[in-house]
């Protein structure tokens, strides 16, 4: 990490060789070197649907380059994610300077760095725009909206920004830029290094940098896991229904084929009496009955905050794997301790029903996530436990 941050105070003097020449049409790629011997990649010029991002792949294998720069005013924003997408899965940090902005589409290819550091008011954020004589009934305006609108919010939660950043380039319009200040880049995770904060300081980083030594494929021992944080189930006392269908039965018996004793619509509390297996015998006003534990929001667990979907990627019958996981994806996840003592592996973040239907369905269809993910109130989660 020290490294990378001579490396960025190396090249912050080299930014200055670049000037301030208007961009090209289509990417242009560079290979260059800083006078301390570290090797990067100047992007330039629009990106455009046509750009070929093999001869960038080629660049960077042939050149040893660690890092990319921009100096790009936006583009196609289809290709500037499919190159942020090249750039993490190669490794590559991404450093941008005000000598050379990186503004619209092009701030999305900047998101790809696994490593990212940024000056104040370098990368500039708008809404997105449509361009070229493609006539579009408004049905058809609508639906491509929603589509990149959806596009670029699934590719932004892989590189572990906070969507937030969407909704404040939504309030600029397309011949409009909105410059980010240093403390919005850490804010929204646009950053992960910020200058003055100390030798090397990563914020929330680490998950998605790719291990310099990959361990063998077979471990020779399994760690124990961690004595904190705790891997302890507190007792459910209380908690509020929460099932996917709006109400949850309470049943006679701890089962599902007993008769209902009552129909308990989502946020109705219930005092939990005690448990049956995977029932609570629970209490709702003056009636008393059974309802399975995925149908309660209980308040002495951590789950997150009620009526939020969680979506989960994975799961495991141990916290040495689970993490594992965790510190190695591309994308930004949690661990979750389960009542049933396995480990959820979910995004980091929680969603509205219709976010997290969306971000499911866009995340598989584009490999992201594997095809049995899908989205769950997370009942049974007891608390976060990897990886803060």
């Amino acid at each position: 990490m020290f490294r990378v941050f001579l490396f960025l105070i190396v090249l912050c003097v080299a930014s200055a060789l670049f000037g301030a020449s208007s961009a090209r049409a289509g990417l242009q790629f560079e290979a260059r070197q800083t006078d301390g011997g570290l090797h990067y990649i100047l992007v330039s010029g629009d990106f455009a649907y046509q750009d070929d991002l093999s001869v960038f792949e080629a660049l960077v294998r042939t050149s040893a380059a660690t890092a990319v720069t921009f100096r790009s005013p936006g583009g196609n924003i289809q290709k500037a994610m499919d190159l942020g997408r090249l750039i993490r899965r190669l490794g590559l940090g991404t450093a941008q300077f005000r000598a050379s902005e990186c503004e619209s589409a092009c701030s999305l290819a900047f998101l790809g760095g696994v490593i990212r550091f940024a000056e104040a008011g370098s990368i500039g954020v708008h809404k997105s725009s449509f361009q070229g004589d493609i006539p579009l009934s408004t049905q058809e305006a609508v639906s491509a909206v929603q589509q990149i609108t959806a596009d670029v919010i699934t590719y932004i939660i892989e590189m572990g920004v906070d969507p937030a950043l969407l909704q404040l380039s939504l309030q600029y319009d397309s011949n409009d830029i909105r410059y980010l200040s240093m403390s919005e880049m850490a804010k929204y995770k646009v950053v992960t290094f910020t200058p003055g904060a100390g030798q090397a300081t990563v914020a929330n980083a680490t998950p998605s940098l790719p291990p310099p030594q990959p361990p063998p494929p077979t471990a020779v021992s399994t760690p124990p896991p961690p004595a904190n944080p705790s891997l302890v189930i507190p007792e459910a006392h209380s908690g509020r229904i929460g099932h996917p269908k709006g109400a949850a039965p309470l049943k006679a018996l701890p089962e599902g084929k007993s008769t209902n004793v009552a129909v308990l619509r989502n946020g109705t509390p219930v005092a939990i009496l005690g448990t049956s297996g995977r029932w609570y015998r629970a209490q709702a006003g003056n009636q008393i009955g059974y309802v399975h534990d995925t149908w309660v929001h209980v308040d002495q667990y951590e789950s997150g905050p009620f009526g939020r979907r969680h979506i989960q990627v994975k799961s495991f019958d141990n916290y040495a794997e689970a993490e594992t996981y965790v510190r190695t994806s591309s994308i930004r996840v949690s661990a979750y301790l389960a009542t049933n003592g396995w480990f959820a592996i979910t995004l980091d973040n929680t969603y509205d029903e219709p976010m997290a239907s969306s971000l499911v369905s866009e995340m598989k269809a584009r490999g992201a996530i594997p095809d049995d993910s899908y989205a769950t109130f997370g009942n049974t989660y007891v608390r976060k436990v990897c990886c803060q």
